[in-house]
């Protein structure tokens, strides 16, 4: 049964984040740490994250906002690196929550336009990719604080999605050495279960890849925008639960 519900979960972590350019690490983590620790979940999920964040980006075939990539970009791989190496030391259910709040905030903003009128440029664009990047490090879930942060650039649906896939690399690149530095003899185990989780992101991604095309662009925003408050709730329930 464990079996099925990754492989389904997986399916829909990728179709999710073909559409919103988020959602792997976010959906995978908590079914994978049904079966083993948290710290030990996030290592193992970054193996499909990148495998489908990566082959999301070849599917998209559409160009990243280069000035939000060497930025915004930069500075979140640089917070992903902080946040891995703080990942073992640090995970207590009171950041989760104040993570959660953050990106329930940030949803009622998308939905109520609040997010539309904010913009980033400058000092504000590198902390805001150095946060985002810390808490993916630290926690596995920078998708959503990064997409929040991406409302603050005018891009196109496709830019946006290629753009916070291409920054999503950046970080999986930064933080993933350092999870398999330390826990690289835990993970063989859990070796079947990742390649069916990775094949199952890779579905998910085809799946959702056809439908981000058909999607309006009056759309897409609001999506985001609930899928990231959505999460947010999810995170705050899970750190009660954890406390």
């Amino acid at each position: 049964m464990f079996e099925l519900l990754l492989a389904a979960s997986a399916i829909l972590a990728g179709a999710v984040a073909a559409v919103s350019g988020f959602g792997i690490g976010s959906i995978l983590t908590p079914v994978l740490a049904q079966q083993v620790d948290t710290k030990l979940a996030v290592a193992a999920v970054s193996i499909p994250h990148i495998v489908g964040t990566a082959f999301r980006l070849w599917l998209l075939g559409g160009t990243p906002d280069r000035r939000v990539l060497w930025s915004f970009g930069v500075t979140s791989a640089a917070g992903g690196l902080i946040g891995a190496l703080l990942h073992a030391r640090l995970s207590s259910p009171p950041l989760t929550i104040v993570f959660g709040a953050l990106l329930l905030f940030v949803g009622i903003s998308g939905l109520t336009g609040l997010a539309s009128r904010l913009r980033f440029d400058g000092v504000a664009a590198w902390i805001a990719g150095a946060v985002s990047g810390f808490f993916g490090g630290l926690v596995g879930n920078q998708g959503g604080i990064r997409s929040a942060a991406l409302f603050g650039f005018e891009m196109q649906k496709t830019t946006f999605v290629a753009t916070a896939t291409a920054i999503g690399l950046f970080v999986d690149a930064a933080r993933m050495p350092v999870y398999f530095w330390t826990a690289h003899g835990a993970l063989a185990p859990l070796a079947a279960a990742i390649a069916l989780a990775t094949a199952g992101v890779v579905v998910g991604t085809l799946a959702g890849n056809r439908l981000l095309d058909r999607m309006p662009e009056r759309t897409f925003r609001p999506m985001v925008a609930a899928l990231v408050g959505a999460l947010g709730a999810y995170m705050i329930v899970r750190g009660i639960g954890g406390s």
